[in-house]
């Protein structure tokens, strides 16, 4: 049975892929986790039951991101169930099919940065409240889910997406100099080409075969790698860390 004063995880979007595996790796460490998810209720109940087997502690909170009171609702919830919260991983994130920008609509662009940024700085906020010294606090860490797209641009691709990742990237960096005496470290880690689910929201589910030519190490890279990377930066290993970035992306 996992102990009472093990540490409390919130991962939005956990319910598939790179989430997942945050989720499915911290539960090993011993984390108590939230399992967020938007409307895949039996994926998310899937892998509370994969922690559950191997003696982790998880619940699964379905809560939009891209709605204010339902974060609220959400983290609410973790206070009664789970305890205090002691690290939350921004991961949950929305792209739609490749185009141009000169195809793009306003709808499509506002719709990623509801859910992308904006979902994304209210998830901190409400961190703040319970983790801030200045509230009371002990203390905790926050690992937002960039990507390399937001330096690279995606051009013919995800531009609107990119942005968001851009925004992503510079919340991480005025965060960490906002928190820094507040004992909460913020940084972020930006995937490359990963084999998820999400390239087929793109229209695409072959993409990484597609370009994994173009990447240095001549591979896609895989959940559990970017998972390895979150979990450092939310351990004591990185107690010096904020503010920082880790590109897990073979070198593109």
């Amino acid at each position: 049975m996992i102990k009472a004063d093990y540490p409390v995880a919130i991962i939005t979007g956990a319910s598939r892929g790179i989430g997942a595996a945050i989720a499915l790796l911290l539960a090993r460490r011993k984390y108590k986790i939230c399992i967020n998810y938007n409307k895949n209720q039996l994926a998310a109940q899937d892998i509370v039951q994969q922690i559950e087997k191997i003696g982790g502690a998880a619940i699964a909170v379905q809560a939009d991101v891209a709605d204010e009171e339902q974060i609220v609702r959400m983290f609410s919830v973790v206070d009664q169930k789970l305890g205090q919260i002691n690290a939350l991983v921004n991961n949950a994130g929305i792209l739609f099919p490749q185009t141009s920008v000169e195809h793009l609509t306003a709808a499509r662009v506002n719709q990623i940065l509801q859910t992308n940024v904006t979902g994304t700085i209210i998830c901190c906020r409400e961190a703040i409240k319970r983790m801030a010294y200045k509230n009371g606090g002990i203390g905790g860490s926050i690992v937002n889910i960039s990507s390399r797209a937001a330096v690279l641009g995606s051009p013919h691709e995800y531009v609107d997406y990119a942005a968001s990742k851009g925004a992503i990237d510079t919340i991480t960096t005025g965060l960490a100099l906002e928190l820094a005496d507040q004992g909460i470290r913020v940084n972020a880690v930006r995937p490359g080409i990963i084999y998820t689910e999400m390239h087929a929201s793109g229209g695409e589910a072959n993409r990484v075969e597609r370009l994994k030519s173009k990447i240095p190490m001549q591979r896609g890279g895989y959940p559990n790698e970017v998972a390895e990377a979150v979990y450092w930066l939310l351990s004591e290993k990185a107690s010096f860390t904020t503010g920082t970035f880790i590109d897990v992306a073979g070198g593109r």
